[in-house]
């Protein structure tokens, strides 16, 4: 769907130009924007692969392990439904420490595995259960500690203070996560006085 649409906006774009007799701005956009996105994932790959290195390096250190174990209660508590032993929270715990570190590419292979496996301890196939709608909340608003990528777009874009985004990502990042597990908390209270 996303493809569909990002051709939309291209094909308006086009036809906008040529309509408004812009043609050479298009040509100069295409080849200005290859050379600058180029530049841009020459400047973000160096840290994505050191983060994600360390991330792989703590996973076989057993330091990643040692986290999850750490995380455990809070996650016992955040998802009542999954079972302790369960993969999921091995899982989620690993999709956790790869958001903290701002790597959201790292910790998407992390979370389809765990929206799998609590797919698979889903009685309803066809509907989210609250541990998966808990753990998309989470996910998408996980707190931050360290926004890899946003300090490597700073510094690929020669700003004066690149760290200076670290304490306002960890105070934003802490209160939407903060106020959507609240938020799905009162939903799933709420929810089981109905039935």
């Amino acid at each position: 769907m996303v493809n569909y649409i990002w051709a939309l906006l291209i094909i308006v774009g086009i036809v906008y130009s040529l309509l408004s007799g812009n043609i050479s701005v298009i040509n100069e956009s295409i080849l200005t924007n290859a050379s600058e996105a180029l530049d841009l994932i020459l400047n973000l790959l160096p840290i994505i692969v050191l983060w994600t290195g360390i991330l792989k390096i703590a996973e076989v250190s057993g330091l990643l392990d040692k986290f999850a174990k750490m995380l455990m209660p809070l996650l016992h508590k955040l998802f009542p439904d999954v079972p302790k032993e369960n993969k999921a929270l091995g899982y989620i715990s690993s999709n956790i420490a790869a958001n903290m570190m701002g790597l959201g590419s790292a910790a998407t292979p992390a979370g389809l595995k765990a929206m799998n496996e609590l797919q698979k301890i889903n009685p309803q196939k066809d509907t989210a259960s609250s541990a998966m709608i808990t753990f998309l909340i989470l996910n998408t608003a996980g707190v931050t500690l360290i926004p890899t990528t946003i300090l490597a777009l700073r510094v690929a874009y020669k700003s004066a203070s690149p760290g200076e985004i670290i304490v306002p990502a960890i105070i934003a990042t802490a209160c939407s996560s903060i106020a959507g597990l609240t938020l799905d908390y009162i939903i799933r209270k709420r929810g089981k006085k109905w039935k």
